[in-house]
This record gives structure tokens, C-alpha cells and sequence, in this order.
């Protein structure tokens, strides 16, 4: 495992995080999130991502159970605050009431005495970033958390808030964590930019499309039975990927990643990382073999005329709009 600084801090990052998006939560999936959690410190991965709304809460119980036997330094874990959390009109947004109430909330289902990094899992058009940003402070200043994040902000956003911490002398800011992959690319138009400037670092998430570009699903074939394509329940995530053009597409660039001795996974993770703007790009999996097969992209390294191949191949989808 290779790891990267999270923008301008001097926390490090494994280059690949193991995320519980739509994967961990219930009882029947402890045992695959103690496996795959086993598996991730055995490959190098460190940094372990969740969120207070999966599954209301289900999966910060699920991942602090998975780590509760490794030393707490040993690891960075992070979460998010925004998404309703209950019926009530305050259980929800970024307001100081909800931040406050959910990171002890957090704290409690994880198992832990503090947060790594505290994500702003959306921006909230209904809250003051002022009081936004200064409740992340105090947190900060109380030990509860390490780092304050955003995610999905817009370039404007992450400019306007790194403007009020200076004024307002606040901890800036570390990270934003945007989805990004070979088919969603809208941060290399102002968001790493403007990221970069103001010292926050990428964690990206669904770097593989949402399993799209492991090669699973094919052109004119009905997804495989087990996987997410075939989930009544939660293929809506993924719906706008299973095309005939998109998948027409992935098997082109499973040739590439063949040529080169990799997984389609490992060239989707490696051209991901390629950007120096990124720190990390968050993984799912139900399986160890999914997370030992991923952790390997970090070795790929893709030289420009591969990346030049990969454009030229990507340009057949350049209209591609998430239906989302």
C-alpha cells in the first residue's frame, strides 16, 4: 500500500479506503465487514469511511464493530453529518443543533472517542456556513474530531468556506469527498482546482462506477443474479451506467487493462489516482478477494501514451450524464 497526505495536513491516507456505502449494516453482513476490515490491514489499508445515514446508522455500528480490535491509532476512520436522521425538523442539514447532536451520536455507534475526519455529507442552502464552519471548530477544539471535510461542495462552496475560516480564524478545511471515475469527471473543472489551492485533498468515492468497471456487466446481457445491477432495491444508484454505449466501452478498456497485466478494477483505481489532487479513492466490498485485487492498483502506474489510449476510448461516452 502507498499512502498520500490529506491536502494540506500532515494526516497520511492509504491511496486506497475502504468505504460502507450500500454494503455493510446488517446482521447478516457483520461477518463480510469483519472480513473484509481483516483483509483491508492486511493489504496496507488504513483509512475506513462511513456515514451516520447509511442505513440509519446501522453502518457506523457495523464498521466500529469491524475495527473495535485494532489499535485506534492504528487507523483513520471517518464519517458524515446531513442526511435525516429522524422525522424531526431539526434532524437533519448542517445546523450547530444537528452537527452537535450527531457527532456524539456517531461517536456512540462507532465506538470511539473521536473522529478522524468529519464530512459535510452535502452543502445545506439552509444554514449559515458561518455556523457551520464554527461548530466543526468547536468540535475540533473539543478532541471529537481531528479534521473537518465536505462532500459533493461545489468549487464556489469550497472557495467560500475556506474565505470564512481565514476570516474568521477557523481550522481550514481538509478534504472534500466528490464522486469521481472514469465516466463522472465534473471536478477536473474547477473542483480539483480550486481544492488544490485552498489545501484540500480528494477522497473520492465510487471510483469504479459503482462495479461497472470490474467488467461484470456486459453490452445486450442482463446483469449477473447477485449483483447490485440485479437488486430491484438499490440498482437505481447504478442505472445510468448500463448502457449499451457505456458497457460497450468498458470492454474496450478491459482490453487495456489486459494488455497491461491488470484487473479492468486495478486501471479504473490507478486512473483515479493519477491525479496528484486525489489523497484517496474509497473502495467497497463484500468480499476480501475484492479488497486484496483493488489494493494492487497502487503499483499500476499508466504511462501517457496509455492515458492518451484511455481518452480516445472514454471520448465514445463524452455525452454521459448521471440520471441522478
Amino acid at each position: 500500500m502507498k499512502y498520500r497526505k490529506l491536502g494540506n495536513t500532515g494526516l497520511k491516507v492509504s491511496e486506497i479506503g475502504l468505504g460502507s456505502w450500500l454494503t455493510y449494516g446488517t446482521a447478516a453482513e457483520q461477518k463480510a465487514a469483519d472480513a473484509c476490515v481483516a483483509k483491508a490491514f492486511e493489504c496496507g489499508i488504513t483509512f475506513f469511511d462511513t456515514a451516520n445515514a447509511y442505513n440509519r446508522g446501522e453502518g457506523e455500528k457495523a464498521v466500529g464493530a469491524a475495527l473495535r480490535s485494532y489499535t485506534r491509532s492504528d487507523y483513520v476512520l471517518s464519517t458524515k453529518v446531513f442526511f435525516p436522521m429522524g422525522d424531526g425538523v431539526n434532524d437533519r442539514g448542517l445546523s450547530r443543533k444537528h452537527i452537535m447532536e450527531q457527532c456524539e451520536a456517531s461517536l456512540r455507534r462507532l465506538d470511539t472517542d473521536y473522529i478522524d475526519v468529519y464530512f459535510c455529507h452535502r452543502f445545506d442552502n439552509e444554514t449559515p456556513v458561518e455556523e457551520t464552519l464554527r461548530a466543526l471548530d468547536d468540535l475540533t477544539a473539543q478532541g471529537k474530531i481531528l479534521y473537518s471535510a465536505v462532500s459533493e461542495w461545489t468549487a464556489a462552496q469550497i472557495s467560500n468556506a475556506a474565505g470564512i475560516s481565514r476570516r474568521l480564524n477557523l481550522r481550514p478545511l481538509a478534504s472534500n469527498q466528490p464522486i469521481y471515475n472514469m465516466f463522472e469527471r465534473y471536478i477536473e473543472e474547477e473542483v480539483l482546482e480550486v481544492s488544490v489551492r485552498e489545501g484540500l485533498g480528494q477522497v473520492v468515492f465510487s471510483p469504479l462506477a459503482q462495479g461497472i468497471l470490474t467488467g461484470k456487466y456486459k453490452s445486450g446481457q442482463q446483469p449477473p443474479a447477485g449483483t447490485r445491477g440485479s437488486d430491484d432495491s438499490v440498482n437505481g444508484v447504478i442505472r445510468s451506467y448500463l448502457r449499451d454505449d457505456v458497457l460497450d466501452v468498458v470492454a474496450k478498456l478491459d482490453t487495456v487493462a489486459a494488455e497491461l497485466g491488470l484487473k479492468l478494477s486495478q486501471l479504473a483505481l490507478a486512473w483515479v489516482l493519477r491525479q496528484p489532487g486525489v489523497s484517496s479513492a474509497l473502495i467497497g466490498a463484500s468480499k476480501p478477494g475484492q479488497i486484496e485485487e483493488n489494493a494492487e492498483a497502487v503499483n499500476a502506474v499508466l504511462q501517457p501514451d496509455t492515458l492518451e489510449v484511455i481518452e480516445g476510448i472514454l471520448r465514445e461516452v463524452a455525452d454521459f450524464a448521471p440520471a441522478r
